[in-house]
């Protein structure tokens, strides 16, 4: 991580520049500290789907954006579980026998969805 020193700021490096930043590594930080921690990502994960159901229930509407969030979480899901590259069209499976083979590559991240 490239951290701003005080010659930088001086140059040109705004505050709102070293704000986001700032927020930027707390975020990672956070993000990264959850890793070990699968069951309640999911725990939290499906509260807040829940929270989210039964305030477009009791507010009778939200009906257009839930169901763009549904098309958008599907598009998410359909990436998570495809790989990089089709085997059978690209032909990514070792050619010689000193060749390693990567049976499945996402071809979007964990922590990308």
């Amino acid at each position: 991580i490239d951290v701003p020193s005080e010659e930088d700021e001086r140059q040109g490096n705004s505050a709102i520049e070293a704000f986001f930043y700032r927020t930027s590594v707390r975020y990672t930080t956070i993000k990264d500290s959850t890793v070990p921690h699968t069951l309640g990502r999911w725990v939290f994960t499906a509260l807040l789907f829940a929270i989210y159901c039964i305030r477009v229930y009791l507010l009778e509407g939200w009906y257009i954006v839930t169901y763009g969030l549904g098309i958008y979480a599907l598009n998410l899901s359909i990436g998570f579980l495809s790989p990089v590259a089709d085997p059978g069209i690209e032909g990514v499976l070792p050619a010689a026998e000193s060749d390693e083979f990567k049976p499945f590559i996402r071809k979007l991240p964990e922590f990308k969805f």
